[in-house]
Formats: structure tokens, C-alpha cells, sequence
């Protein structure tokens, strides 16, 4: 798999994001994947409001989010299926705004389509990505807060390891996988690297993308019993 991040001019918000991204990337070649920058798709969408307050902030998260638990560091929040920070809602880069996460699917797959008319492909992915934090890690990595053209979850029930017992749980995270992996080249700070060319991906691209199919059941998920004991899902039963 090939990754290659592209530094581009700042986006300015509501600006045409497909001309902007066909400014800097030509081309692709068949069953490419592009990675973006949840926050240029925010802007793009004009989905952001200017910062007055901590309190303001505060209750635009609460708004946003399914749960909300405060904890001395960030607002831990469930959003669209998602453990998240602050619900996507972010201040770096954003000029005194805070930008706030866009349906983000719907938003992959528009670009998703715009985008193989512009470069005459048919077969195109798109995942955007945005940061998180893992329990317990320190650091941030990047997940795909949306994504459209390829099969995000590969199943792996059924099949065989090395020594041919069957595998009964196994899920692997495509589309997370590789929103960690170009974000990694993307930056997290002045790099104005928004995009990411993924070649040769080991995924199945689609025409159509199932939204739920990356969402996992609260009652089967790992860290239900944790998130349950600090209140956090309770909204979500």
C-alpha cells in the first residue's frame, strides 16, 4: 500500500472543495482512495459558528452528542456510533470558529461521486478522517468519521488461520485502519496536508456504502461494562 499526503494552499470555507482538491490532484488511477480532513469538509459544508465561550462550546457538544461525560482533560462523547472527544467539535485551525463535525457519509459520498466524474474513474474511494485518542495511549491517531466507494469492515468468520482453526469473531476495521495510516502522513498540526492518496488498498470497493456496517452493537462491544460504569451509554440503552 502506497500512501502520499498533499500539501495544498488553506481551504477557505465554502469554497468548492472537489475544484479544490482536482487543483491539486490531477489524477488518480482505478481503485484509488483519497483521504480528507474531517475540517475541510466541515468548512466546505459552512458548518462551523464562532467561538464566544467555554459555556457555549460546552452546550454545542452536549447538543451534538448522544452521551456526554466531562472529564478533567475533554468532554468524552458518544456521537453517530462513535466514542469521540468534545463530539468532533474542534478549535485548532479554525481562525477563533469552532467547526463542527458535518454528516460526514453523506458528505463522502457527494465528494465520492463529484470526484469520479472529475477524474473519469469508476471505482473510488473516499474516507475522512478525523483525531481520536485510544484508551489508555498516549497520543492521538485518526479514525474515519465517514467514508464511501469501498467496504469498511472486512469479515474474516469462517475462515481459517495458519493452523485451520476457524475464525469466529474476527472483524477487521478497514476504514479506520486506513484513516489512522494516512493521517499518520496528513499531520496534526501545520503541515496543511488535508489530503492523502491511499494506493493499493486490500479492500473491496462498492458503489453503494453501508453507513451501520462499521457500527458495533452497545450489548456486544468490549467496552460496554467500562462505559457503563462511569454513565456514559446510558442514553444509548
Amino acid at each position: 500500500m502506497k500512501l502520499t499526503p498533499i500539501h495544498t494552499a488553506i481551504f477557505k470555507e465554502t469554497s468548492d472543495l472537489p475544484a479544490f482538491i482536482q487543483k491539486f490532484i490531477p489524477t488518480v488511477a482505478e481503485k484509488t482512495i483519497l483521504a480528507v480532513s474531517s475540517k475541510i469538509v466541515a468548512l466546505w459544508k459552512g458548518n462551523t459558528v464562532p467561538y464566544e465561550s467555554v459555556v457555549q462550546k460546552e452546550t454545542l457538544i452536549k447538543q451534538h452528542s448522544q452521551a456526554a461525560l466531562q472529564t478533567p482533560l475533554a468532554w468524552l462523547t458518544i456521537k453517530d456510533g462513535m466514542v469521540m472527544t468534545n463530539a468532533g467539535i474542534d478549535e485548532s485551525n479554525a481562525g477563533g470558529k469552532l467547526i463542527l463535525l458535518s454528516d460526514c457519509y453523506a458528505c463522502a459520498d457527494e465528494l465520492c461521486r463529484a470526484l469520479k466524474q472529475a477524474w473519469h474513474v469508476k471505482e473510488l474511494g473516499l474516507v475522512i478522517t478525523d483525531s481520536m485518542i485510544l484508551p489508555l495511549r498516549a497520543g492521538v491517531i485518526a479514525a474515519a468519521v465517514g467514508y464511501a466507494g469501498f467496504q469498511g469492515v472486512k469479515d474474516l468468520r469462517g475462515k481459517e488461520d495458519l493452523f485451520g482453526k476457524k475464525l469466529k469473531t474476527t472483524l477487521v476495521d478497514a476504514a479506520d485502519s486506513l484513516a489512522a495510516a494516512a493521517a499518520l502522513m496528513m499531520g496534526e498540526a501545520d503541515e496543511q496536508c488535508p489530503l492523502c492518496i491511499i494506493e493499493n488498498a486490500p479492500v473491496v470497493f462498492t458503489e453503494h456504502t453501508n453507513r451501520d456496517e462499521i457500527k458495533y452493537p452497545v450489548e456486544n462491544d468490549l467496552y460496554t461494562p467500562l462505559l457503563q460504569a462511569v454513565n456514559l451509554i446510558q442514553q444509548e440503552k
